[in-house]
């Protein structure tokens, strides 16, 4: 009886930190954490997954990266991946493209030297405002 009470006990506090918006595990180095069930931040990278082929997103980062005044903008763009470098108001910023699934592409930004959670998102916001204006 005491060893359901205990696992129950221990049960609650984890279904809590499941079910919240925000939750973060740090293993190590390496961080983990899931927003709002649409992005996921590891190791510095706010990752969001969209339901657009990768030619579409592609373009959305283009235009995001231009709307933002970005400089040194460096393109490589491989088969199933492709990467972006640039610097937007004093900070590097990494796009990192992947194809996941045939209308789905993966979409990893870290902002500065270690991650801005906050410009990631913005950027995010920005590449799904022109993804829907397509």
């Amino acid at each position: 009886m005491t060893r359901k009470i205990l696992g129950f006990l221990f049960l609650v506090p984890v279904l809590f930190l499941t079910a919240a918006c925000d939750t973060a595990l740090t293993v190590g180095s390496k961080t983990i954490g899931i927003r709002s069930g649409e992005f996921i931040y590891m190791d510095g990278y706010l990752r969001a997954t969209y339901t657009f082929p990768p030619e579409q997103v592609w373009a959305a980062c283009e235009k995001t990266l231009t709307n933002l005044k970005a400089t040194e903008v460096t393109r490589i763009k491989k088969i199933a991946t492709g990467t972006f470098t640039a610097i937007i108001q004093d900070d590097k910023v990494r796009i990192n493209i992947e194809y996941v699934e045939k209308n789905m592409t993966a979409v990893a930004i870290m902002v500065g030297p270690s991650g801005n959670n906050l410009a990631s998102q913005l950027i995010h916001e920005r590449i799904g405002n022109f993804l829907r204006a397509q």
